[in-house]
C-alpha cells in the first residue's frame, strides 16, 4: 500500500511543479498519434492537452497510473505531463516532460496554427508571460489548494486526487491515499511559499491579475491579440485549477472577473477555433495598455521574486527575501527557477540588438526590466 502510494503521489498533479527540457525529432501531421500522459489535477497536463487541442494534434489522452497507463518510454524524471512521441510502427521512441520544451518541440515538428507571435519583440514578451503562468501563479494553484485556511479546499482535493487514477478505488485504499496526500501537501505548501506571513502577497496578486484581465479581455480575445499564444495556455493551465477546481478562488474568480472564468473555458478546447489573417497578434507598436498593465504585474511580483532567488542561491542562503508591493516575502529558493530567469536572459540576449531595445523601451518602468539586467556586470 505504502509503495502504490509514493507512486501516486510522486507523480500526481498536486507535487511542487517544474517544466522545462526537451529534444528534437521530426514528425509529419499526418502520422499516427502522439499521447499525453498527465492527470486532471495538474494545471500543466490540462495546459498541454489545450496546445494539442488548438494545434489540432492527433493525440491520446491517459490519466497517469490508470490501467492505460503502461508500456511507454520511461521519462527522463518522474513528473507530469509526459509527451511521448509514436513512431509510426505501433511504438513509441521517445518521451519528454516539461511544458514550455514540450510547446516548443511542437512548434519544430509542426507548423500550422503557431503559438509564437511572428514579431520577435512580442514573441519575447510571450514568453515572459507564459513564464509568469508557470512559476508564479503556480504559488496562487497550491495556496487555494493546500493552505491550511482554506478546508473545503483541503478536503476536496485529498478525496478527489486519488480517485483520478483509478474511480472505482476500494474505500479503504481511497481513505488511506487521501491521508497521506493531504498530509505530505500540506507539509509542503511552505516550499512554494504559501505561508501565512506570504498569504497578502499570493492572494493580492491573484486579485489584482484577475481585475486587469477583466479590463484587457472585455477589448481583446486573447492575451496577445486575436489568436492565442504560449502565455495564454501558461495562465489558463493554472486557473484551471483556481477557476474549475478549487472553491475559494473559483468563487474569487466569478466575482473579480467573470470574462476569465469564460476565457479559460474557451482556452480548454480551441480546436474549432479558426485562424486566419484577420485574427493576427499584436505588434510591437500596437500594444494596448491592458497588456502594459500585465507586464507591470509580473514586473511587481514575479521580477522581485525571482531576483531575490537568485541573489539568495548565488550567496548560498537558506531563505530568499524580498519586498512585493510593500510586504516582505519569503520562501526556500528554488534552483530551477534560477534556470527559468536565464532562460529569459537566454532569449532576450538571442535578439537583435534593435529587438533588444524595443523590448528594453516596452518593459522600462514596469519592473520586468531588472530580469534583463546582467547580474555579473
Amino acid at each position: 500500500m505504502f509503495r502504490a502510494m509514493m507512486k501516486l503521489l510522486n507523480r500526481t498533479a498536486a507535487q511542487v511543479p517544474t517544466r522545462k527540457g526537451f529534444g528534437g525529432w521530426r514528425k509529419p501531421v499526418d502520422s499516427p498519434h502522439m499521447t499525453l500522459v498527465g492527470a486532471y489535477g495538474s494545471p500543466y497536463s490540462i495546459k498541454m492537452r489545450a496546445v494539442l487541442r488548438y494545434r489540432r494534434i492527433p493525440h491520446r489522452w491517459v490519466v497517469r497510473n490508470s490501467s492505460e497507463d503502461q508500456g511507454f518510454p520511461e521519462a527522463p524524471v518522474p513528473i507530469i505531463p509526459v509527451l511521448v512521441f509514436h513512431d509510426g510502427e505501433n511504438g513509441y521512441s521517445e518521451s519528454m516532460v516539461d511544458s514550455s520544451p514540450q510547446i516548443m518541440r511542437l512548434e519544430t515538428d509542426y507548423s500550422e496554427r503557431s503559438l509564437l507571435p511572428t514579431d520577435p519583440v512580442v514573441r519575447f514578451l510571450d514568453h515572459l508571460v507564459e513564464d509568469y503562468g508557470d512559476e508564479w501563479l503556480t504559488k496562487v494553484m497550491y495556496h487555494y489548494r493546500w493552505h491550511h485556511l482554506y478546508g473545503e479546499a483541503i478536503a476536496k482535493a485529498g478525496n478527489m486526487l486519488p480517485l483520478m487514477s483509478d474511480n472505482q478505488m476500494d474505500a479503504e485504499q481511497h481513505r488511506a491515499i487521501n491521508e497521506f496526500i493531504t498530509d505530505r501537501q500540506m507539509g509542503r505548501t511552505a516550499l512554494v511559499g504559501s505561508t501565512d506571513l506570504n498569504r497578502d502577497v499570493i492572494e493580492g496578486s491573484f486579485v489584482r491579475l484577475l481585475t486587469l484581465l477583466e479590463d484587457h479581455l472585455s477589448q481583446h480575445q486573447f492575451l496577445l491579440g486575436g489568436r492565442p499564444a504560449r502565455g495564454d495556455f501558461g495562465l489558463f493551465g493554472q486557473f484551471s485549477q483556481l477557476f474549475f477546481w478549487e472553491p475559494d478562488s473559483s468563487l474569487i474568480a466569478a466575482k473579480c472577473s467573470p470574462r476569465s472564468m469564460i476565457w479559460a473555458y474557451q482556452i480548454d478546447d480551441l480546436s474549432s477555433f479558426e485562424v486566419d489573417e484577420t485574427k493576427d497578434w499584436f505588434t510591437r507598436d500596437g500594444l494596448p495598455s491592458t497588456l502594459s498593465a500585465l507586464l507591470c504585474e509580473i514586473g511587481r511580483t514575479y521580477a522581485p521574486f525571482l531576483i531575490a532567488n537568485e541573489r539568495a542561491l548565488t550567496a548560498q542562503e537558506s531563505e530568499l527575501i524580498c519586498s512585493i508591493e510593500g510586504n516582505e516575502y519569503r520562501q526556500t529558493p528554488f534552483p530551477y527557477q534560477l534556470k527559468c530567469l536565464n532562460w529569459i536572459r537566454e532569449a532576450f540576449g538571442q535578439l537583435h540588438e534593435g529587438d533588444r531595445k524595443a523590448v528594453e523601451q516596452l518593459l522600462d518602468g514596469t519592473g520586468c526590466e531588472l530580469l534583463l539586467a546582467d547580474p555579473h556586470g
